[in-house]
């Protein structure tokens, strides 16, 4: 079963100044350019705590902002209730909810929490070093479940508000009871959750748990850019009509992708397979991504790339169809949109 619980949150105190100049996205979306716009906009934005010159230096940070007031506890545990609203890369407008717990870290064998991305050993190496001196889970990670919310947002105005995104403190009724049979797989996250059984089994992390029901709840592309011709190739065809159209027209269980050279595109399909893992057969080697279907193809017209690879998104049914099975997928196969905003809540270990 899935240990979820209330928690005594710390946050950002009036004396730390406005939350928009405090509030930051996760730490391995941040560019070093923007990381240095974030630590000078306000000296207690959390780049300084998840993006710190060195670890030691985040923790004494951390505990002499919990002692001169920039950081506050909150007086009670409780569930919170995030809600935030965001254009997608499709230039559509939608709303993705959420509850905000605390959940214990399990490990994967258990089959309670799931992964579906493989990770790499060297970002562990530096989060769990972090996680060490601060002793405490900075940033939320994101877990999908299937079924229907047990809470839903209160109807009065919010707690914290900051960037399109909304936090209800919210009472405990039933929401424990109600992930007592419930898998979840992680969605954004995987290496700071597992830098966190690192740290130790049952150590809790900051979960945001989304359901499978959110209508705000979507999955976009990450197009790949190949600075050159890849090793591989992949058996393709001329397109001569709309190449969105014909990626589109493929089904479901076939995997596809569009190829982009010298203006023109090309349709490559197989079946049995997903399309991340299609495209995974092309190898890494001076890759990039983007989930901006132009921005892709403007990299092949500039010369900047030889090759585009645009893709479809991932189904959620699909991701978590792989998670069951105990299978892992190729990084970059899904892209959750909006990322979690990060310096809200913090949860003390």
């Amino acid at each position: 079963m899935a240990e979820v619980k209330p928690f005594r949150a710390v946050r950002y105190g009036e004396r730390a100044g406005s939350l928009d100049s405090l509030v930051a996205p996760p730490y391995d979306v941040i560019s070093p350019a923007q990381r240095d716009e974030l630590a000078a906009r306000n000296e207690h934005n959390v780049v300084h705590l998840t993006l710190p010159d060195d670890e030691a230096a985040a923790g004494e940070t951390w505990r002499r902002w919990r002692e001169d007031g920039t950081l506050i506890d909150e007086g009670e545990p409780g569930y919170w209730w995030l809600s935030q609203d965001y254009v997608g890369p499709d230039g559509v407008a939608r709303t993705r909810e959420g509850l905000v717990a605390e959940l214990a870290a399990e490990s994967y064998d258990k089959r309670v929490v799931l992964p579906h991305e493989r990770t790499h050993r060297g970002p562990k190496e530096g989060r769990l070093r972090l996680l060490r001196e601060v002793q405490a889970q900075l940033e939320p990670l994101f877990f999908l479940y299937e079924g229907a919310p047990p809470a839903r947002r209160p109807d009065r105005d919010p707690d914290l508000e900051v960037e399109g995104a909304r936090l209800w403190r919210i009472p405990p009724d039933g929401i424990a009871e109600a992930f007592a049979d419930r898998q979840l797989l992680i969605a954004d996250g995987h290496h700071r959750y597992e830098t966190t059984l690192a740290y130790g089994e049952g150590t809790p992390v900051l979960a945001v748990l989304v359901s499978l029901d959110d209508p705000g709840l979507m999955i976009f592309p990450t197009h790949r850019v190949f600075e050159q011709e890849p090793a591989e190739s992949l058996p393709a065809e001329r397109l001569s009509g709309d190449a969105r159209d014909a990626l589109g027209d493929v089904p479901p269980d076939q995997a596809a992708a569009l190829l982009y050279r010298e203006g023109g595109f090309e349709l490559a399909v197989d079946g049995n397979q997903l399309d991340v893992q299609l495209v995974d057969r092309l190898g890494h080697e001076g890759i990039s991504y983007t989930a901006d279907w132009d921005e892709a193809v403007r990299a092949v017209d500039s010369g900047e790339a030889e090759v585009a690879v645009l893709m479809r998104p991932t189904r959620i049914e699909d991701v978590f169809a792989v998670a069951q099975r105990g299978e892992t997928m190729p990084q970059k196969s899904t892209y959750f949109y909006p990322k979690l905003v990060s310096g809200l809540l913090f949860l003390p270990l």
